[in-house]
Formats: structure tokens, C-alpha cells, sequence
């Protein structure tokens, strides 16, 4: 269901690019067809092609799928390759290119974070954040998951995650946990956001499944957990860290020992994969003299 509503989606986008006709790709006889492959220009790890495959075959497309979501491939190898329509072809390659190009972006990305963290903390999940575009989060949190990290939440109905301007109104951590009590689900659990090691023990001491230690320097974060541990507390909440981690830090703080390092980067600010849709062969009636 969920992929199906994917293409949706690239429909709509594909209507957005075509609000009337393609007055280019109508140069192009109907009943002319073509093989053609997407092409990576540079390695990378492969995401969202499952639902790029499902959007072509619901263009009439017969597709093939030569790298699965998850998997690593090489400069010049076809993640997928496509029969039909050239006039289709040409009129869905740049929308087909930046999603796959964005999506194969972020799994790289993830999978880079992944085995940095993992080599300092084997324990220690990367996760993204809410840092999707609008429209996007679907993808992006597929790629997230291709490239082995951890999605994080889907949507503000998934938790609790209490932030510092919640906290604005609710005065205390232990004020803020307490109403998520009795309000969320049972089946909810429930974030807080902390800014210092004191803040961290509160949200533990209140009953927080989740403390988030946000924007806090290494050495902050190994004295939040000192703190949790001496208070008898380490045990009974996940410890997040998040805000300004990169590559570039993202040892130093998996070493510091938490359980979860969310990188809001891996959606925001990762690389796109240069990959590029090549038309391999022109086959079948064209109609019209080329």
C-alpha cells in the first residue's frame, strides 16, 4: 500500500512537469519504443528503486530491477533497466534521475555514518530526523533504512517527543512527562529533549522512555550518562544525541556511549549520486522517418 501511494505521488510530480503536453518529447511518433538503463557515474548504495520500477510498469513500462534497495553497486553499472514508450521515456527521465539520485544520496550517506559509528560503538544506532522535504519523506526515509540506518520517527503521530519550546509552556521536564502521561496512548513512548546532564536525570527520574541530548558538546554527553549511571538511571531510558553531528564527529560521539546518534544530515545535506538514463537502443515501429 504504502509504495503504491508512492506512486501516487510520482504522478502527481509527473503532472507538475506536464501541465499540459511535452511539446519536446511530442516530437517523437507514439508508436516508437526503446531499451534504456539508468547508469551510475559513480558507486554508490541503491534506494527507492523498487518504487521507481512500480511507477514505470504503471506507464507501461517492462522493467527490469538489476540492483535492489540496500544493495552497493559500481560506476557503470544498470541499476534498472526499461521497454516502451521513448516519448514516456524522455518525458519521465528527469523526474526518474533526481529522485534516484537524491534517494541513492542519502542510502550512501547512511551507510558511510552507519559503519563509522559502528566501528566506535558497535551497539549505537544512526538515525535520521524529521529534516525531510515536504513531499519527500517517504523516499528519504526509505533510503534512510536501505542505507541501514535507523528511520526515526515517520510523523508527529508516531511519539512524544518534547522539545524546548513545549518546555516553554510546561514550565519544568517533570511538569512536561507527567501531561504526556496522561494524555499519549499507552502504547506511546515518550522524548525529551534535555539541554544539560541535570535536565537529563529529570526526564529519567519522570518516567521519560527517550532522553535527547541536544546540541551537547562530547564531553557533555559522556557527563549526561556519568550522571544517568550514578543516579541509578542509565538503564531505564535510551540516551539520543543529535544536533551538528557530521561525518566529520561522528566517531567521537558514538565513542562517548549513547544508544542513538540522529543526523538530521543524512537527509538534508547528503550527496547525490550522479546517475544518468541512457537510451540503448531504439526498437519497433517508429511511424514517422527519424
Amino acid at each position: 500500500m504504502a509504495e503504491e501511494l508512492a506512486v501516487e505521488r510520482m504522478l502527481s510530480w509527473l503532472a507538475e512537469d506536464i501541465p499540459f503536453w511535452d511539446v519536446t518529447s511530442e516530437l517523437i511518433p507514439e508508436g516508437c519504443e526503446c531499451r534504456a538503463a539508468v547508469i551510475a557515474k559513480e558507486p554508490g548504495v541503491a534506494a527507492c528503486v523498487e518504487e521507481v520500477a512500480l511507477f514505470l510498469r504503471r506507464l507501461g513500462f517492462e522493467v527490469k530491477v538489476n540492483v535492489r534497495s540496500g544493495s552497493e553497486f559500481g560506476r557503470g553499472d544498470a541499476l534498472l533497466e526499461a521497454r516502451g514508450s521513448l516519448r514516456k521515456l524522455l518525458q519521465v527521465e528527469r523526474l526518474v534521475l533526481n529522485l534516484l539520485s537524491h534517494a541513492c544520496g542519502v542510502a550512501t550517506a547512511t551507510r558511510k555514518a552507519v559503519e563509522l559509528a559502528r566501528r566506535a560503538n558497535p551497539r549505537v544506532r544512526v538515525a535520521a530526523t524529521r529534516k525531510t522535504l515536504p513531499g519527500l519523506r517517504y523516499f528519504e526515509k526509505r533510503a534512510v533504512e536501505a542505507g541501514g540506518g535507523d528511520t526515526h520517527r515517520m510523523s508527529l503521530s508516531d511519539m512524544v517527543l518534547i522539545k524546548d519550546n513545549h518546555l516553554k509552556y510546561f514550565g519544568s521536564v517533570k511538569a512536561a512527562v507527567e501531561a504526556a502521561r496522561r494524555k499519549a496512548s499507552f502504547a506511546a513512548k515518550i522524548e525529551v529533549e534535555v539541554s544539560s546532564p541535570e535536565q537529563a536525570v529529570e526526564a529519567a527520574e519522570a518516567g521519560a522512555d527517550i532522553v535527547m541530548l541536544d546540541n551537547f558538546s562530547v564531553e557533555e554527553v559522556r557527563a549526561a550518562i556519568e550522571a544517568l549511571e550514578r543516579a541509578g538511571l542509565r538503564n531505564r531510558v535510551i540516551v539520543e544525541v543529535s544536533g551538528g553531528i557530521t561525518l566529520e564527529n561522528l566517531e567521537e560521539y558514538a565513542k562517548a556511549g549513547p544508544d542513538v546518534v540522529s543526523m538530521g544530515w543524512l537527509t538534508h545535506s547528503a550527496k547525490a549520486i550522479d546517475l544518468s538514463l541512457e537510451v540503448l537502443e531504439v526498437v519497433g515501429p517508429c511511424g514517422e522517418s527519424r
